[in-house]
């Protein structure tokens, strides 16, 4: 029997390995070196960005990955995975799960989230769908949608969450989205530190991601420099 990809990552860490097009490391052949130092480290699954990255990614490491596109459209705030254009660019590589936006903006193309979610599940019934949320009602919604698991990765990010943070107040957010919904929730956004990641699993996160503070050196040597030069 196969091992879901959520059993697998349950209470670990979930490395995120992703390079925009403007920033030094953007290439699919770093990005699956990248996932496989995550995975020399002990990571239980990879968090990747566009079909050639989790394509080359899938062909150096062992682990389960969780599969974006971030593609901006015109009139629309949404751009992780916004239409099943994108579910199906990256079903060509047959990830087993696939992460896309789950907030309340309006979505481009014909389909707007429930319709989106019942055309997924129709046509790919086996994959695993993550909500990347930013808000409590998109969490209890991505729920009643039937997710299988609700990401906190847009809080902060979105309109209405501008400028916090997911550690604000010991992980409110957090510890909300854990109580409001029966679905694993996977903590993302902003952790930066080793203790930060095990303080979201002992809130009852089922599984923590980690990205800039792992594979964003740039990101990395500005809070260095901060901190030297105050």
């Amino acid at each position: 029997m196969t091992v879901s990809i959520l059993q697998q990552i349950k209470g670990k860490l979930v490395v995120s390995c992703q390079a925009l097009p403007d920033e030094p490391l953007h290439s699919d052949f770093i990005m699956s070196r990248m996932a496989l130092a995550a995975e020399q480290g002990g990571a239980a699954a990879i968090r990747a960005n566009s079909v050639a990255d989790v394509k080359a990614i899938m062909q150096a490491v062992a682990l389960p990955v969780i599969a974006i596109i971030k593609q901006d459209y015109p009139g629309s705030e949404v751009y992780i995975t916004p239409t099943l254009a994108e579910i199906d660019q990256l079903m060509t590589v047959a990830p087993q799960m696939i992460a896309l936006d789950a907030t309340l903006y309006p979505r481009p193309g014909a389909l707007q989230l429930p319709a989106l979610i019942a055309a997924i599940r129709a046509k790919y019934p086996a994959l695993l769908l993550m909500a990347d949320i930013a808000t409590l009602e998109e969490a209890k919604i991505a729920s009643e949608l039937g997710f299988d698991c609700v990401g906190t990765t847009l809080h902060g990010y979105t309109q209405e969450t501008a400028g916090k943070k997911l550690a604000q107040e010991d992980f409110r957010f957090l510890r909300e989205v854990v109580a409001a919904v029966n679905l694993p929730v996977i903590a993302e956004g902003n952790v930066e530190t080793p203790e930060m990641a095990a303080r979201c699993l002992a809130l009852g996160a089922h599984a923590v991601v980690v990205g800039g503070a792992i594979t964003r050196p740039q990101q990395i040597t500005r809070r260095f420099v901060a901190a030297i030069t105050g």
